[in-house]
């Protein structure tokens, strides 16, 4: 009996960068059609993509004490070299390193993996067998793509997507009632996305308290707010700075999701305006509309893979510094975004159809 070969990708941590894996597990599966591809993701942040058809095994990976995300369903965490012991095991003929770090490329040799494919950064290139540049700029999916490249695997497109529930979309329905929300009006719903991992990304309070009032009095729409429990205290302080009286007043469900629900959460609202984070890869990879506000990140990199995303930035010489360097402006590059900016895409948006 012939063994299946058996193919591992890696990349662990962080919600935008999983979901941007998506076009590379596709082409992947297009030129491996019977393999048994599997995937070493975070734990929780792989939930987003775990409805990926072209993955067969999701591995769950978390070493660390201390983890910005909760440990998957409590579980124990283990050591480095439980993985390595693990990985081992499963006797796999490929890895396809996507995370940049040296440790990951190192977890691949010394789990014994005979072919190992990457990105050639942090010294790391003795570790794989097949290594190729990582381009600053160009965005992340083809970065992922040229991977694939390298190992002569034809990519034959590179569209983001992803899979939501009929079951997560019923649950998320019944929680929006629960709040006097109905999903299925016509009023249009905008999530207002204004928390990002990085405080640095974020645009001011007092801008997004201006947005809110507008949306709510002069565009009718009804504003909505989704994002961690630790996230509720962000949008009071937003909040606070609204200085008039609200028709549509918002509905905050911050904290009532998670990371699956969030996804349907996301397909159900008509358009998201956020600061740069995981949310707008989530809204992208479900076809919801994104107007996104940017600041230090390069955008050719890290915008919302879609071709209606809308990117909101400056263009200061010291952009993109990727907040790699003290920033001797005050972060003005997100600064200078005017509410006037920000409105003229939304009004835009609301306006057009939106499918």
């Amino acid at each position: 009996m012939n063994k299946k070969y058996k193919i591992l990708v890696m990349r662990y941590r962080f919600i935008g960068d999983t979901i941007l894996t998506i076009p590379f597990l596709r082409n992947l599966r297009y030129a491996y059609p019977d393999a048994q591809i599997d995937m070493l993701v975070a734990p929780v942040s792989g939930e987003i993509i775990d409805k990926c058809p072209y993955v067969d095994n999701f591995i769950y990976f978390d070493t660390t004490k201390k983890h910005r995300y909760e440990n998957k369903a409590g579980n124990e965490k283990k050591d480095f070299w439980y993985y390595v012991k693990y990985l081992k095991e499963q006797k796999y003929d490929k890895a396809y390193v996507l995370k940049r770090s040296f440790s990951s490329a190192f977890l691949a040799f010394a789990a014994g993996i005979k072919e190992r494919i990457g990105f050639n950064t942090e010294c790391r290139g003795f570790l794989l067998t097949k290594r190729m540049p990582y381009i600053e700029d160009k965005h992340e999916i083809d970065c992922f793509l040229d991977v694939l490249k390298a190992d002569n695997i034809e990519v034959k497109d590179n569209y983001l997507e992803n899979w939501v529930t009929q079951e997560e979309i019923d649950e998320v329905k019944s929680i929006m009632r629960e709040k006097n929300l109905n999903p299925d009006d016509e009023i249009k719903k905008v999530i207002i996305h204004a928390t990002s991992g990085n405080r640095k990304k974020e645009w001011e309070k007092d801008k997004w308290a201006q947005i809110i009032t507008w949306l709510s009095n002069e565009a009718s729409v009804q504003v909505v707010f989704n994002g961690t429990k630790n996230d509720s205290s962000v949008y009071e302080e937003i909040m606070s700075h609204v200085t008039e009286e609200l028709k549509i007043p918002p509905v905050n469900f911050c904290g009532c999701f998670n990371l699956r629900k969030t996804l349907a959460f996301t397909k159900l609202c008509d358009l998201i305006v956020g600061c740069d984070s995981g949310n707008l890869h989530i809204a992208a990879s479900v076809g919801t509309p994104v107007i996104g506000i940017y600041g230090p990140m390069n955008t050719i990199k890290w915008r919302a893979f879609a071709s209606d995303s809308v990117i909101i930035k400056t263009d200061l010489p010291c952009q993109p510094c990727g907040l790699k360097r003290e920033c001797l402006r005050d972060y003005q590059c997100i600064k200078d975004i005017s509410v006037e900016q920000v409105k003229a895409e939304i009004a835009w948006k609301i306006t057009a159809p939106i499918q």
